[in-house]
């Protein structure tokens, strides 16, 4: 049980601790900095590149890469054999999603800093839910109308604005997915676009906030229908739709869906003429297929094994395209993962392995019930999304009751749950208690007080909230352990084992660019890759 205060517990206390502790962090993180200048001086950083390729496999749990290694002969064989694989990397900060893995990824900040915790939360100050990246003031290009998207809510730089700010603008830099979050989060503020697909019109979209209209490469490629030529495919025991508008849909929830984004990721190197600039050029691109299969059947289903044999081939296809554009030679690639997976429960429990599933409403009903019980009838709960739950301030405040009291009881009212591992305060995580040991580290790294819920459950592990399938979220193993991989000029090849962060990669990054570091980095530079 994570709840260990009383009425008498001292805020001032807490804070002058946190205070202490983080005085401690910044001076321990100057001391690594130092010494990490000192190993790069001596050992001499990478050439710089002309273009960076910052690759994200949605869901690619690290065991992926050792579990179906004999079987792979194109692009992941490539980063296993000549990149530098950490095989100790993982994910500092809970939860372990797509929006957060992606923010991350390319600027080194944890969600304390980014301010981006979720896909998704409630924003109290305007009582509605929004996304990480949704955005009423931009405008949707080349789908269905509507609103678009934009880094608005990315409180922190990345990589390529580093870049570009360095250089005058001129570097481009461009992100590619199937998600929006995957395309606008790795590419920061001023890129040059960002690109999503739409599962309503079959076309690769984009937002205002980049441009007043599509690019013509972009309306080009649209126009070739290229979703249509799946029509029909089929994948192990699986088919395609032949009518169009079930095809969109389904695409995402296919190998076919990682071979689009790979395509258009091709026309974009040539249209944008990346890496054959004055300055370096970025693009990321995330494949976000393997998530949507991964959720449905699972790890250990044949469809997660088929989709990693084909992302593997579609990689090969693609280090065949940045070859004959750029030059090997002249690039850094950078693969990781925003998260892993859990084993559908149903599995587990044929191998003996604990988990199950929490039924819906099960943990907001336990709060409702223990504060009507205690407070008096009303609605108690704002909003809540699986492991987060927002209170009712309003209703907190108008009984003038203590809103820390409230989340005490209402905490208390969750831990009684079976399979319930942990509750944390909005009052703990402001007052830095929470920091005593991985676990509550990593949900104070998650948590950013303006837009975090007034309690964040964790689950015993290999537990769900999903009523079919499986999900991630947790700091577990099975969640936070990814891939990280550099392979380049000048990166030593070979296999780490020391423990590394997420958020290592974009000081790496910056250092071999010789950029500024973005400005909520907290990871390292990994200088023991430097140095072929």
């Amino acid at each position: 049980m994570s709840i260990k205060w009383t009425d008498a517990d001292s805020p001032d206390v807490n804070r002058i601790d946190r205070a202490l502790y983080f005085d401690q962090s910044i001076m321990v993180r100057k001391i690594l900095f130092l010494l990490t200048l000192t190993i790069a001086a001596l050992c001499g950083a990478p050439r710089k590149p002309k273009l960076v390729v910052a690759i994200v496999v949605d869901q690619f749990r690290y065991d992926y890469l050792t579990r179906f290694r004999s079987e792979y002969s194109a692009g992941l064989d490539k980063l296993l054999t000549s990149g530098a694989v950490f095989t100790n990397a993982r994910y500092e900060q809970f939860p372990t999603v797509t929006a957060v893995g992606h923010s991350t990824f390319l600027s080194g900040a944890t969600p304390s800093i980014s301010g981006i915790i979720n896909n998704q939360w409630f924003e109290r100050e305007d009582g509605r839910e929004v996304t990480s990246v949704s955005d009423p003031r931009t405008k949707l290009l080349g789908g269905t109308p509507g609103d678009g998207s934009s880094p608005e809510r990315l409180l922190v730089s990345t990589v390529g604005d580093e870049l570009k700010i360095a250089h005058a603008g001129r570097p481009r830099v461009i992100g590619i997915s199937l998600k929006d979050r995957a395309a606008i989060l790795p590419s920061g503020h001023m890129a040059n676009g960002a690109y999503w697909f739409d599962s309503v019109t079959g076309n690769f979209v984009s937002s205002t906030f980049y441009f007043a209209d599509l690019p013509g490469w972009v309306k080009d490629f649209n126009q070739t229908h290229h979703a249509d030529k799946f029509a029909g495919a089929s994948w192990l025991n699986h088919k395609m739709p032949l009518d169009l508008k079930q095809l969109y849909s389904a695409m995402v929830a296919s190998p076919f869906g990682n071979e689009m984004v790979e395509s258009f990721a091709e026309r974009a190197l040539e249209a944008e003429q990346l890496g054959k600039h004055q300055d370096p050029d970025v693009l990321t691109v995330s494949f976000s297929s393997n998530d949507y299969v991964g959720h449905e059947l699972g790890p250990d289903s044949p469809e997660v094994r088929e989709i990693s044999l084909r992302t593997d081939k579609v990689l090969g296809q693609f280090f065949q395209a940045l070859d004959r554009q750029v030059g090997m030679a002249n690039i850094l690639i950078v693969m990781t993962a925003d998260h892993g997976v859990a084993p559908v429960p149903e599995k587990n429990h044929e191998r003996r392995m604990p988990g199950g599933r929490i039924p819906a409403g099960t943990l907001t009903g336990a709060v409702q019930d223990a504060l009507v019980k205690r407070y008096g009838d009303g609605k108690w709960i704002a909003n809540s999304y699986e492991h987060s739950i927002y209170l009712n301030q309003g209703l907190i405040g108008q009984k003038k009751l203590d809103p820390a009291a409230v989340e005490r009881t209402a905490a208390r009212a969750v831990l009684e749950v079976p399979h319930v591992f942990r509750v944390y305060t909005h009052e703990q995580l402001v007052n830095g208690t929470a920091l005593e040991d991985q676990v509550g580290r990593r949900v104070m790294n998650g948590f950013y007080a303006r837009r975090s819920a007034d309690l964040e459950i964790l689950l015993e592990p290999y537990w769900l909230y999903a009523a079919s399938g499986t999900s991630h979220g947790t700091t577990f193993s099975y969640d936070a352990h990814v891939p990280v991989i550099f392979m380049g000029t000048g990166i030593r090849a070979g296999r780490y084992y020391q423990p590394v962060a997420v958020n290592d990669v974009a000081p790496t990054v910056a250092a071999i660019l010789d950029v500024e570091t973005p400005s909520g980095s907290v990871g390292r530079v990994l200088s023991e890759i430097f140095g072929e």
